[in-house]
C-alpha cells in the first residue's frame, strides 16, 4: 500500500469510526458489535503505525469516545476517565500479560496476580463524595471532562447520598449504571401497555435515561449500579490491593459486584473465561465480557496509562453467539431523523439466553448486498449484547420459492418518496450512492413526536413548558400530530388533560404564541431540514433575512451563502420540493407563524464593530458571565460569525475554563486566542 492509498483508507476509517462513536455514545443506537468496531479501530491503528505520517493526536485511536450532550454543565475529571482496551482471545490476553511483566520489570515466568470482574453492560459514571456526602456525579464524556448528572444520579437507590460510615476528605468512585433484566422487561411492558414504544435494549436505555433533563423522569426508571474503581482521592489509608478496595467500598455502603475473584497469570484468567462464558446466562443483568486488572494498586500506578487506556487493565469480550433461523418477512422502521432502516422478522429462535424474533439489517445497501429473500435460512449473531443482526444467508438451504425483497421507494409511514443518501462501506471503504434511505417529509407521523420535541427545544424555538413528557402527553392524547397543531391548541383542551391546571395551560399556550415571531434562524433550525444545524441556520437567516426569500432561493443562490455546500443546498431544495413540507409551512404561516429577521439591515450596519465584523469566532470551554449561546448572539449582532470548529479560516478562539482540543488546534494553527475577560472587554461589558 502506498502512502496515498493509506491516507485515503485512514480518512475513510476515521469517518466510519466517528460515525459509529456518535451512534454509540450520543444517540445510544449502535449499528455494529463491539468486535466489529474494534476491528475498524485496529485497522486504523495499524495504518498509523505503518505510516507514522498519518498519526495524529486527534485520531480516534488516541481519544476516548465522547458521550457529552447539550443541556448539562461540563466538569473536568481530576483524574482522566479513560477507556479499557478490548481483547478477544487467549493469545491477546498473553500479550497483555507480557506487557504488564515487561512494564514492571518482572521475569517472564512470574505469575502476576490479577482480579477478574464481570464487565457490566451499562454506562460509566464518576461519583464524588466529600466527607462521606455525595456532591457530584459526572459521565465519562471524552475522558477529560464529562456532563454533570448529579441530580439524576441522586434518584438511583443503589447509589447512597451519604456513605455508611464517616470518611474524611474526597473520594471519587467509579462504576456502572445499568438495568436488571427483569426491571427492564417490566418497564417495557408498562410502556407498551400505555401505547409507548419499547426501549431497544438495557444499555441504550440507561444511557438515554441519564441524559434526561428532568430528574423526576429518571426517578421513574429502575436504574441500579455497581461500583468497581477509584478516581481522585484525598483520604487516608486506602487498601494496597484492588480486592481490598472493593471490600472497603462494601463497608462504606457502596454496591459492589460479588463475583470479583483473584486469578494467577493467564491460566487463572482463562479458567474464569471458561466459567463465565456459559454461567453469564444465569445472571440477572447483561454482561458482555470480563475485566482483568492488576491487583496490586502500586503496580497499577507504576504501569500508568496511554492517552486513551490504562496499561494495567484489559477487557476480555465474549465471542458473538450465532443461531440459524428463517427470514419470514422484512419490515421497515422510520427513525426520528427520517432514516428508514430494514428489519428482519424471523422465525423465533433462542440466542444468547433470549428468544429472538427480529434482527437489524442496517441499511438499504446491506439488504441488497446480502441478496436476502423471504424464506431464506439465515445466520444471526448477537455480539456485545446489542440488537441481533443477520450476518449471512445459508445459500445451500435456499428454497426455489424464496421471494426477493422488493426495493423500497416510498416511506412506509407517510407514503412520501424516499431520498437516497450516500455512505461508506465500513469493510471496503467504497462510497455507495444509495446506502441510506431517508424520508424528508417533516409531517411524517413516525417522525412527528421527535420533530415536535426538536422544534420546541432550547436551541430551536425554546418553548417553555413544552418538554419531552408534555409532548408525549399531547401526541398520545391526539391533540398534536405535527408542528402546526401546536398553534391550534386551546387552554380548554389542555386543561382537560391530566396534570394540567388552568394556569399551566394558559402558560403553555402563551409560550407557544410567543414562538410565532421568534428569529428566523431559530425557526430554520427548528423545522428540521436535514444537514441544517444551528450555525448553518444562522448563516441562512443572515443572508436571506425573510422566510419568503429563503423559500424562493435557487440552488445557485444557496451555494452563494458562505459555508453552504452542495449537500446542504440539495437538502434544502429537496425539503421545499416535498409537498408535505411545503404544506406544513403554509399551515404554520396561515396560523400566524411569522419568523422575524434576526436583525434588520439598518441594525446590522449600526451594530458593526471592527473587533468582530467579518471575523469568524469559535468558543470553547465554560464562560462565567454568560452562556456560549449568549456570547454567540453578541458576536453575530456585531457582524461576526460564530463557528463550531477551528480551521484556517478561524480568526479568534475564545477560550473559557477547561478549554480542550479546540484550544490546542488553535495554537497549532496560530489562531488568535482570547480569554473571557478579553471578550467581555471587546463587548463593552468591562
Amino acid at each position: 500500500m502506498t502512502l496515498n492509498e493509506a491516507r485515503a483508507r485512514a480518512a475513510q476509517l476515521r469517518a466510519e469510526v466517528a460515525r459509529h462513536r456518535d451512534l454509540y455514545y450520543k444517540q445510544a443506537e449502535p449499528e455494529i458489535s463491539d468486535f466489529h468496531y474494534d476491528m475498524l479501530e485496529k485497522e486504523l491503528g495499524a495504518l498509523e503505525t505503518d505510516f507514522p505520517a498519518l498519526a495524529s493526536p486527534d485520531s480516534p485511536t488516541a481519544k476516548v469516545g465522547d458521550d457529552s450532550v447539550e443541556g448539562f454543565a461540563s466538569v473536568e475529571h481530576r483524574v482522566p476517565m479513560l477507556s479499557i482496551s478490548n481483547t478477544y482471545s487467549a493469545e491477546e490476553l498473553r500479550e497483555f500479560d507480557d506487557r504488564v511483566k515487561k512494564g514492571l520489570g518482572l521475569p517472564a515466568d512470574e505469575e502476576v496476580e490479577y482480579v477478574v470482574e464481570l464487565k457490566i453492560d451499562g454506562v460509566a459514571v464518576s461519583i464524588v463524595y466529600e466527607n462521606g456526602q455525595l456532591v457530584r456525579a459526572v459521565t465519562r464524556g471524552d475522558g477529560r471532562k464529562g456532563d454533570e448528572i448529579t441530580r439524576n444520579v441522586r434518584t438511583i437507590a443503589a447509589i447512597p447520598n451519604r456513605l455508611a460510615r464517616p470518611l474524611e476528605g474526597t473520594l471519587e468512585v467509579r462504576g456502572e449504571i445499568y438495568y436488571e433484566r427483569a426491571s427492564f422487561d417490566a418497564m417495557n411492558a408498562a410502556r407498551e401497555q400505555a401505547g409507548l414504544p419499547a426501549f431497544a435494549n438495557p444499555r441504550n436505555s440507561a444511557s438515554g435515561t441519564l441524559k434526561l433533563l428532568d430528574p423526576r423522569q429518571v426517578a421513574e426508571r429502575p436504574l441500579t449500579a455497581f461500583i468497581y474503581a477509584i478516581g481522585y482521592f484525598e483520604v487516608r489509608s486506602l487498601p494496597a490491593t484492588h480486592l481490598g478496595l472493593l471490600a472497603l467500598y462494601q463497608e462504606l455502603g457502596l454496591r459492589v459486584n460479588p463475583h470479583a475473584v483473584a486469578a494467577r497469570g493467564v491460566e487463572g484468567i482463562m479458567q474464569q473465561v471458561e466459567i463465565w462464558n456459559t454461567k453469564r446466562r444465569t445472571l440477572t443483568y447483561e454482561t458482555d465480557g470480563l475485566v482483568i486488572k492488576v491487583n496490586n494498586r502500586e503496580w497499577q500506578s507504576d504501569l500508568g496509562a496511554t492517552s486513551k487506556s490504562p496499561r494495567w487493565v484489559v477487557a476480555y469480550k465474549f465471542g458473538a453467539e450465532q443461531a440459524e433461523t428463517v427470514l419470514e418477512s422484512v419490515g421497515w422502521n422510520v427513525g426520528r431523523t427520517g432514516a428508514v432502516t430494514p428489519v428482519a422478522n424471523l422465525r423465533p429462535v433462542l440466542l444468547a439466553g433470549t428468544t429472538v424474533k427480529r434482527a437489524t439489517l442496517h441499511n438499504n445497501y446491506f439488504l441488497r448486498k446480502m441478496d436476502l429473500r423471504v424464506g431464506d435460512h439465515v445466520l444471526i449473531e448477537k455480539g456485545g449484547e446489542i440488537i441481533p443482526k443477520v450476518i449471512t444467508v445459508v445459500m445451500e438451504k435456499r428454497s426455489p420459492d424464496a421471494t426477493p425483497v422488493e426495493a423500497l421507494a416510498f416511506c412506509p409511514s407517510c407514503g412520501s418518496p424516499l431520498a437516497r443518501e450516500p455512505g461508506a462501506d465500513s469493510v471496503s471503504g467504497e462510497t455507495i450512492d444509495d446506502m441510506h434511505l431517508v424520508c424528508i417529509d417533516v409531517a411524517c407521523p413516525a417522525q412527528a413526536r421527535e420533530r415536535i420535541r426538536h422544534y420546541a427545544s432550547r436551541h430551536a424555538l425554546d418553548i417553555e413548558g413544552l418538554g419531552e413528557k408534555v409532548v408525549d402527553q399531547l401526541v398520545d392524547a391526539g391533540l398534536v400530530n405535527g408542528i402546526p397543531d401546536l398553534y391550534r391548541m386551546t387552554v380548554e383542551q389542555l386543561e382537560a388533560l391530566e396534570r394540567f391546571a388552568r394556569k399551566s395551560a394558559e402558560n403553555l399556550v402563551a409560550a407557544i404564541d410567543h414562538s410565532r415571531t421568534r428569529p428566523l434562524s431559530r425557526f430554520l433550525f427548528g423545522i428540521g431540514i436535514r444537514h441544517v444545524g444551528a450555525t448553518t441556520a444562522a448563516d441562512l437567516a443572515r443572508h436571506f433575512a425573510t422566510l419568503e426569500r429563503f423559500r424562493a432561493a435557487s440552488a445557485e443562490e444557496l451555494l452563494s451563502v458562505e459555508g453552504i455546500g452542495s449537500t446542504v443546498a440539495e437538502s434544502i431544495r429537496e425539503f421545499w420540493s416535498n409537498e408535505g413540507n411545503a404544506h406544513m409551512i403554509d399551515e404554520m404561516v396561515a396560523l400566524g407563524v411569522a419568523p422575524e429577521e434576526d436583525t434588520t439591515a439598518a441594525e446590522r450596519a449600526a451594530n458593526l464593530d471592527e473587533a468582530f465584523a467579518g471575523k469568524t469566532f469559535v468558543l470553547t470551554g465554560e464562560l462565567s458571565a454568560m452562556t456560549r449561546d449568549q456570547a454567540k448572539a453578541e458576536i453575530e449582532k456585531r457582524g461576526g460569525k460564530a463557528a463550531g470548529s477551528v480551521s484556517k479560516k478561524t480568526n479568534v478562539l475564545v477560550a473559557g475554563e477547561a478549554a480542550g482540543s479546540k484550544l490546542a488546534k488553535a495554537l497549532e494553527l496560530g489562531v488568535e486566542v482570547w480569554d473571557e475577560a478579553r471578550l467581555l472587554s471587546a463587548l463593552g461589558r468591562r
